[in-house]
């Protein structure tokens, strides 16, 4: 612990303090008080207080907790407990970086510092919300997927799988983050099946025109404006897999005529946007823009077509 008289005093009487359901008491509270911004993976306070001291005791984290609620800890493990609690806390660290990994639906990644957390309604969306888009096709017959800034390459996965013969292409500007894409796509054995680019947009990715059936992206759309008032949790992500110019479709208006003019005729764009579905339809009135319902009502994942693309694009 980096800082003792701030350590000295969070945890100032926890000596009493010796079971696991002390300590997660103690954490909801704590992170509580703190402030602490949840929405790099848990929703609650308590539901992160239960992930991170289950990751550090070495317990399953995937439910089934109260099963050891009334354990008593190790000095050793209090002392680790203590660790993470306070890079949560006082460091303001998102848990993700902390345990080294995240989750999308079933699926688990490595990340650290390199690239964002992974977060995205593209979960909910592969592939059932999908299909509907591509006419006539199953998600066997899909032969060709795109998933624009990759970041560490979760999404890519999660298509790979969900189009069984489909080649993905993955493209990240950043050399960081793409290391980091290595490493999951090595961890899924899917390393003959997407490939992974150096690419602002698709600019570097060698596919020829009318080759993806599917294009997906969740790029950079926070405007400048937010940088400062955004938490320190996410602040403490890589700026460029945040920001994207003054509107924050920077990003988002590169893609859309590379898009026009890589996906087969039937093909579809898909683009998570966060909160900028008026600023996009502003941007592009000539665009057919569709919104996918997601299970919080946000509906900030949109399918343009190819068609439409090409309308607004030729």
């Amino acid at each position: 612990m980096k800082n003792l008289k701030n350590d000295e005093n969070i945890f100032a009487g926890t000596e009493v303090l010796v079971t696991l359901r002390d300590w997660t008491r103690f954490a909801v509270s704590l992170f509580s008080k703190s402030g602490l911004f949840f929405g790099q993976g848990m929703s609650t306070a308590y539901d992160e207080a239960v992930y991170l001291l289950c990751h550090t005791l070495g317990l399953p984290t995937d439910g089934g907790v109260e099963t050891f609620f009334d354990a008593k800890l190790t000095a050793p493990e209090i002392s680790a407990v203590k660790d993470v609690l306070f890079r949560r806390a006082e460091e303001r660290v998102p848990a993700a970086y902390i345990t080294r990994e995240a989750w999308l639906g079933d699926f688990r990644f490595y990340v650290d510092e390199r690239t964002i957390v992974p977060r995205s309604y593209f979960v909910e969306m592969i592939p059932e919300k999908i299909l509907p888009w591509i006419p006539g096709m199953d998600a066997e017959a899909v032969e060709r997927v795109a998933d624009v800034c990759t970041g560490g390459a979760s999404i890519a996965i999660l298509l790979a799988h969900a189009f069984p013969n489909a080649q993905v292409d993955a493209c990240d500007i950043s050399d960081a983050a793409l290391e980091v894409a290595h490493k999951n796509v090595s961890d899924y054995g899917l390393d003959e099946r997407v490939s992974l680019w150096k690419s602002d947009v698709l600019d570097g990715v060698p596919a020829d025109d009318a080759s993806y059936d599917i294009i997906v992206s969740n790029p950079p759309y926070e405007p400048e404006e937010l940088r400062e008032t955004l938490p320190e949790e996410f602040r403490r992500e890589p700026d460029n897999a945040l920001f994207s110019g003054a509107d924050g479709l920077d990003v988002i208006r590169k893609l859309l005529p590379q898009a026009a003019k890589k996906l087969k005729r039937n093909g579809v764009l898909l683009i998570e946007v966060g909160g900028l579905q008026d600023a996009l339809a502003e941007a592009f009135p000539q665009l057919e823009i569709s919104w996918l319902e997601t299970a919080d009502g946000s509906d900030c994942i949109c399918a343009i077509s190819a068609s439409s693309l090409r309308e607004v694009f030729a």
